[in-house]
């Protein structure tokens, strides 16, 4: 079964863009665009920024993950709208990094995109949709002790990206792929952790 146009990440890449039509891009912008009741896109969204050159902005990794968490807290216990303060919604940056990221992150999208279908739907419903979604607060949760360390959290945002976008066009393969990448991500954590100690 192929994914609805809805469900791509070239689609959710035009809305990004569509946000950004001014001299900057808020959080805001981006949620007007996904809609407040599309909880996973916004996660798959804010996974993507920090794939992106974006993620080296200062304070970006850290602003992600209050994000992440806040939006999977509410996931998890059954909220229909996101909710977001005013600190995070009116975060900013410029909407030429904003339409540079875009661009930085279609290629892979497409690529991505054209190798997705509906298959192990067992990995995302029922109590492993759960599981899944506590996995990406875990890796979510590291960003701000590795701020500093880009690669790492980028490893970290390509393992949430991929169980969100499993989750959200039911392709369990993915979210498998993303449990692999989140599990390098932690044991690099790990080591750093101990390295520094």
């Amino acid at each position: 079964m192929t994914l609805a146009e809805d469900q791509t990440l070239g689609r959710l890449l035009d809305q990004m863009d569509m946000a950004a039509d001014g001299a900057e891009v808020s959080v805001q912008d981006v949620l007007n665009q996904i809609g407040d009741r599309s909880m996973m896109p916004v996660v798959l969204v804010i996974a993507l920024v920090l794939i992106s050159p974006l993620s080296g902005i200062p304070g970006v990794p850290t602003i992600s993950a209050a994000i992440i968490l806040l939006i999977i807290s509410q996931s998890l216990v059954g909220r229909k709208h996101l909710w977001l303060p005013g600190v995070l919604r009116n975060r900013t940056v410029r909407a030429d990094r904003m339409a540079r990221a875009v661009a930085f992150l279609r290629r892979p999208a497409a690529w991505v995109d054209r190798r997705s279908a509906v298959r192990l739907r067992i990995l995302t419903s029922g109590p492993l949709r759960f599981v899944t979604l506590i996995a990406c607060m875990a890796v979510a949760l590291m960003w701000p002790f590795l701020e500093l360390i880009p690669f790492v959290t980028t490893i970290g945002a390509s393992a949430v990206a991929f169980m969100s976008f499993g989750l959200l066009t039911r392709d369990g393969l993915y979210v498998l792929f993303g449990y692999g990448v989140g599990a390098v991500s932690i044991l690099m954590a790990l080591v750093l952790f101990q390295a520094a100690t």
